[in-house]
């Protein structure tokens, strides 16, 4: 019996061996193959996509918003156009598919997607409206703080384990903040407790879509359907926001119903037109590069990104900040690439934890690995990689 039992588990664990062996040494080769060099060019220019969409937004929708002052009915527009856009977009798909597109019926419709839109709708509408109050240095030091209530919502709904870094992490970023803001020249507290508001309902707006895509039969991976299905729920819960704040200064103004020249509201049509194009390839590219590479990659290119934001707040914009304030925003930014490091981290040690108790208890694993007495082919491999990888990379963020 023990001579059995000795035999059984080596040939377990070459079994084993059988199922990773391949995929490491795919991995091998693919890394010094012209498909791996092809693969980064087209990351860097999906992150180049993003950046140039993400940045020209952030200070358009300043400069708009300071002239207009009709910040919520400004992101209505913008919402509308979404909708249509993904609605057009879904109709070319499926005619030159053939196949119909996914169409959720109203039960998961209003209790999977409801949430995800409504809070959704919130964050952007406050974000865009901290703009009146606040300048674009300070909008992106504290947008970036979502990291923080994402994490807390992630561990609120359980989807992420509590670790001691991770509430380091967020005290470090916490106490960076409150160093950018101390005592600043440009500081205004109702465009703060706006755009804390919306970094709050932003960590609990990607852990509500987290939740719904992780649900594989409601079937909304694809970046188009997402965004058809949430922007009517977006619509529905601004739409009363912004008739009650701005429908009087809305419907009194010259430069849009009082209008005196026809080239006046061509001007200022084309305007709203031009910031809603931007908003909505600024969705779509943050679903690509997550889609084509991971939410931890759209991590690393935002920190770079918000460098590149304060960099022109500071030089083309002219904010201004003391002593107190960049020691702040070092400690804030330092906060945020130590939450990716760590996160990245514990990723790996989760897998190669997996990966030991698998080799120590191999018969309890074995059924996981083998279908119908034999290991499970390539493919079939690569199609629940695939599905994990969709899993994870609706995390983010966006």
């Amino acid at each position: 019996m023990a001579k059995q039992k000795k035999k059984k588990i080596p040939r377990d664990l070459r079994m084993l061996k059988n199922v990773i062996q391949p995929k490491a040494e795919e991995v091998k080769k693919s890394v010094c193959s012209f498909s791996y060099f092809v693969t980064l060019v087209k990351t860097l220019c999906l992150i180049v996509f993003y950046y140039f969409f993400s940045i020209t937004l952030t200070f358009y929708n300043q400069h708009f918003i300071h002239e207009y002052k009709l910040p919520l009915s400004f992101t209505m527009a913008h919402l509308v156009f979404k909708f249509m856009a993904a609605g057009l977009l879904r109709w070319v798909l499926e005619c030159r598919s053939g196949e119909p597109r996914v169409l959720l019926g109203w039960k998961d419709y209003c209790k999977r997607v409801a949430p995800v839109g409504i809070v959704s709708s919130l964050d952007i509408g406050l974000s865009n409206w901290s703009f009146d109050f606040i300048t674009v240095s300070l909008y992106t030091m504290s947008k970036s703080s979502a990291v923080i209530f994402i994490l807390g919502f992630a561990l609120l709904f359980r989807l992420e384990k509590c670790r001691l870094f991770q509430v380091f992490v967020v005290i470090f970023i916490a106490v960076g903040l409150f160093m950018f803001t101390f005592q600043s020249t440009q500081f205004n507290l109702e465009g703060f407790i706006m755009v804390m508001s919306a970094s709050a309902l932003s960590g609990l707006r990607w852990t509500l879509a987290q939740m719904v895509l992780q649900k594989n039969e409601i079937g909304l991976h694809n970046p188009l359907d997402m965004m058809y299905h949430v922007q009517p729920w977006m619509i529905m819960t601004l739409l009363p926001l912004a008739a009650g704040a701005e429908g009087m200064a809305l419907s009194s103004t010259e430069l849009v119903f009082r209008f005196a020249e026809i080239a006046v509201l061509a001007k200022n049509m084309g305007l709203v037109l031009l910031g809603a194009v931007l908003a909505f390839f600024l969705e779509f590219s943050e679903f690509l590069l997550v889609c084509n590479t991971s939410s931890l990659s759209l991590s690393i290119a935002g920190i770079f990104k918000e460098l590149c934001i304060l960099y022109l707040a500071f030089y083309v914009n002219g904010d201004r900040i003391n002593f107190v304030n960049g020691i702040g925003l070092v400690v804030c930014l330092v906060g945020i690439a130590l939450h990716v490091i760590i996160k990245a981290v514990y990723a790996r040690y989760d897998r190669e934890q997996e990966m030991v108790h698998a080799l120590n208890h191999p018969e309890e694993r074995i059924e996981m690995l083998t279908r119908n007495g034999n290991p499970n082919t390539h493919e079939e491999e690569e199609e629940e990689d695939d599905d994990e990888e969709d899993i994870f990379n609706v995390d983010r963020d966006r």
